[in-house]
């Protein structure tokens, strides 16, 4: 079993991701710049204050996730992961629906990603 108060401060550290997005004020805006957004997918987070905010929320699960330490083979495939969602996202387009579906799956399995490798972390 790890150090106890590493393993605390990596629970903490990926908790402070997810509970940012309900701490943060109301306007959010999308994890990229939306002054050089150039395809339809991008326009479309842009223009609507709901897939912004879940851009931002994505984003932030994102940065906590990257962060985490996991088992051998499992970065390529945390790369992978994102290459499909970005190509699925691209594959929306302006489709507001297929994004907000698109963007609370990728939200849920960053959550269950996050707290499988601090799960995984603190027993290994």
């Amino acid at each position: 079993m790890k150090n106890l108060h590493a393993c605390l401060n990596t629970a903490l550290f990926a908790a402070s991701f997810v509970l940012a997005p309900f701490v943060t004020s109301p306007a959010q805006s999308a994890s990229f710049d939306c002054a050089k957004a150039t395809t339809s997918d991008e326009l479309a987070i842009c223009a609507n204050p709901t897939l912004s905010s879940l851009d931002s929320q994505m984003a932030g699960l994102w940065y906590g996730y990257k962060a985490m330490p996991l088992l051998m083979g499992a970065s390529g495939n945390r790369h992978d992961e994102a290459e499909a969602f970005l190509k699925s996202r691209g594959d929306c387009g302006s489709n507001s629906g297929c994004l907000a579906k698109l963007y609370h799956a990728r939200i849920v399995t960053l959550e269950k990603n996050i707290d499988d490798a601090i799960k995984n972390y603190c027993t290994n």
